[in-house]
């Protein structure tokens, strides 16, 4: 397990296998733990949050797992530049997914996901198809 770069960015995919405790969430911690510098962009936390929610978990459990991610990493806003880099990240996406023919569409949380990686020069701890195949990838999932 090595990091290219010593700064990650955790996607929604990522804090959730953290949270199961998977085997995928086990290697998450590992690199939270090597990384120097762990970044989480807004759009996550929220993702989360209707994850859980919309799977039945108390508010309480759902806050003290945000807060959790807010101790392990950086929180990361969207300012005019990830907004700018998204809109190109977002179409970059959306060819990959023809390309490849993959089932799902990007979401903008992707593509912010991905801008907020390339801002911070960061590599993105992830399972979701659309990074696969990215440089900045750390892909997490077992083939």
């Amino acid at each position: 397990m090595r990091i290219e770069k010593s700064r990650v960015v955790v996607d929604t995919y990522a804090w959730i296998e953290y949270f199961r405790g998977t085997r995928i969430g086990l290697k998450v911690k590992e690199y939270l733990i090597q990384a120097d510098y762990v970044y989480t962009p807004t759009i996550v936390l929220a993702e989360i949050a209707r994850k859980y929610i919309r799977e039945g978990l108390g508010l309480e459990v759902v806050d003290k797992r945000l807060s959790i991610v807010e101790e392990l990493s950086a929180i990361v806003g969207i300012d005019h530049e990830v907004a700018l880099e998204a809109g190109k990240a977002y179409m970059e996406l959306l060819e990959i997914t023809r390309t490849r023919q993959l089932k799902k569409t990007p979401s903008l949380s992707d593509a912010i996901i991905l801008a907020t990686a390339r801002k911070l020069d960061a590599n993105i701890l992830t399972g979701d198809e659309h990074f696969k195949y990215l440089e900045e990838t750390i892909w997490l999932k077992e083939e």
